[in-house]
């Protein structure tokens, strides 16, 4: 089988490589918005190499919808120390709603800020009784001369703290069925009556929060699609959600960051990555990586060829691509021994405990964006056909 792209991609991965080779010193510093991340995130844009097939007149690079090229990008990048671009709910979420569902004032307004790395947005979608079920929230917005005026609460609120939008849920139809009566809202954070509450998680870190919202006005054009409408809206964004949970770029350059550790990790003189119980676990990873890859690649070619299905292919990355991810940094914690079980200050930690605070964030992510047993029954019933779970009587 010959997995080569072809001659035709030959100029395209030098010029590539090139670009990879002069920019992989570069230092990106300084808090989410710096102007050091804001100005490479722009080199990256304006040289094809991030939001590439995103339209010039949102801020995007203006290109088609390479796959080849796609794929080849990120394969060089994954390769090298250069800095990645910036991700997040505002640019892997929200982009692609507002670009599917969005007014051309809502995508000239929000999208090229975003993919800048000039707005960060977070995610109203879950509350205190509204979890899996996410359908029964209970956030309220009326529409009151010309404003929208939202009363309710949320909780796993990523990065609220830092934040300065929100795409939100909010039931604006209290008398439609629960799934009809629902609206997708876009809320500044800096709005009055919006009290953020960090949460302590197990990594020792606060990204989540909870929202607490009192009367928090915002102009009635601040809704994406139609009123009541909000769920067809918050499924568009759930299916980009769970792609970028677990985005197969990042894996592969962790694997690539893994098997470097392996290499110059040690027992007794000898290198990790020279111990057969550890290759042996390395190399069921690395399958699992191509696999992963192979699949985002079908996932792409839907994209352009719709005819193409691939409903099982996007059903599977989060589910897939979490545990991937989880076992990853978990093997990296075996392969640094004692060195492993070190965490937070400790001066002995290896890069800054990188790894460690991925195995936990993942062990997170199993659970949340939808947990993996969820994730399982809706592969199985969507993608599969299986008959759908029964439902208790009186629940």
């Amino acid at each position: 089988m010959d997995l080569n792209y072809g001659p035709e991609y030959d100029d395209f991965r030098t010029e590539v490589k090139a670009f990879v080779k002069a920019n992989e010193d570069i230092k990106v510093t300084g808090p989410m918005r710096s102007e050091s991340r804001i100005n490479w995130q722009q080199t990256l844009i304006d040289h094809g190499y991030f939001a590439r097939s995103i339209p010039k007149e949102y801020g995007g690079y203006g290109g088609d919808m390479d796959i080849i090229k796609l794929r080849i990008i990120a394969e060089e990048f994954a390769k090298s120390p250069i800095p990645k671009p910036m991700g997040g709910q505002g640019i892997q979420m929200l982009v692609p709603t507002l670009l599917e569902l969005g007014t051309e004032e809502q995508k000239k307004e929000y999208i090229k800020p975003t993919l800048r790395g000039e707005i960060i947005w977070c995610q109203g979608y879950s509350e205190p009784n509204s979890g899996s079920d996410l359908a029964s929230l209970q956030t309220k917005g009326e529409l009151i001369n010309d404003e929208w005026v939202i009363n309710g609460q949320k909780i796993w609120t990523s990065t609220a703290q830092l934040a300065q939008m929100c795409f939100c849920l909010v039931r604006t139809e209290p008398d439609a069925p629960k799934h009809q009566g629902i609206s997708y809202l876009l809320i500044p954070m800096d709005t009055p009556g919006i009290d953020r509450r960090p949460i302590k998680q197990m990594t020792g870190d606060s990204d989540f929060n909870e929202l607490f919202l009192t009367d928090v006005k915002i102009p009635a054009t601040n809704i994406v699609g139609k009123r009541g409408e909000g769920w067809k809206v918050a499924n568009a964004t759930l299916g980009h959600e769970r792609g970028s949970l677990a985005d197969p770029n990042v894996t592969l350059n962790r694997l690539n960051s893994l098997i470097e550790l392996m290499k110059s990790e040690t027992i007794d003189g000898q290198r990790v990555i020279d111990k057969p119980a550890f290759r042996d676990r390395l190399l069921s990873i690395q399958g699992r990586v191509l696999a992963q890859q192979s699949n985002a690649l079908r996932i792409l070619s839907s994209q352009i060829n719709p005819e193409q299905e691939a409903t099982l292919s996007k059903f599977i990355v989060k589910l897939q691509g979490t545990e991937l991810r989880h076992e990853l940094e978990g093997l990296a914690i075996d392969v640094m021994g004692e060195m492993g079980t070190l965490y937070e200050q400790s001066p002995h930690l290896r890069d800054g405990g990188i790894w460690q605070m991925h195995y936990m964030y993942y062990l997170g992510l199993i659970i949340g964006g939808g947990t993996n047993q969820i994730q399982k029954n809706i592969i199985s019933e969507r993608a599969l056909g299986m008959p759908k779970e029964p439902k208790v009587q009186g629940a």
